[in-house]
């Protein structure tokens, strides 16, 4: 079962990833959790660093920014298995892919989510 923390300040995002991953949910192929800011993700890591498999981010949020929140991963949960981490963006432009890929950001998506796109490459990690 792939673990998956989903990091985003906008509420409606866990209704929206849990309407739609029901059936791979249910089926017991994904777990997904939540954390509103990158502060929140960093304490649940602590707790549950071996358990999470993939990282999905939200870069512009209150407080730390997904950019923070990937430098805090990658310096602070070395220890393998390394999560795999997507930087998510309502602003697809060149400047954010690059520095998101400079901090180790493992793919980059735009918002609004592609739900299908997603699934395949979470499929392809699996």
């Amino acid at each position: 079962m792939m673990q998956i923390l989903v990091v985003d300040d906008e509420l409606d995002v866990k209704d929206l990833f849990l309407q739609r991953f029901r059936r791979e949910i249910r089926n017991a192929e994904f777990q997904l959790a939540f954390a509103n800011s990158g502060e929140e993700a960093l304490k649940y890591l602590a707790g549950h660093q071996s358990e999470v498999i993939l990282i999905l981010s939200d870069i512009n949020m209150p407080g730390m920014s997904g950019f923070e929140l990937l430098r805090h991963i990658r310096t602070d949960f070395q220890a393998p298995p390394s999560p795999v981490v997507m930087m998510i963006t309502a602003y697809g432009d060149p400047d954010s892919q690059q520095q998101a890929v400079e901090l180790g950001a493992n793919d980059f998506l735009t918002k609004p989510l592609d739900f299908t796109v997603l699934k395949q490459k979470l499929h392809d990690l699996a």
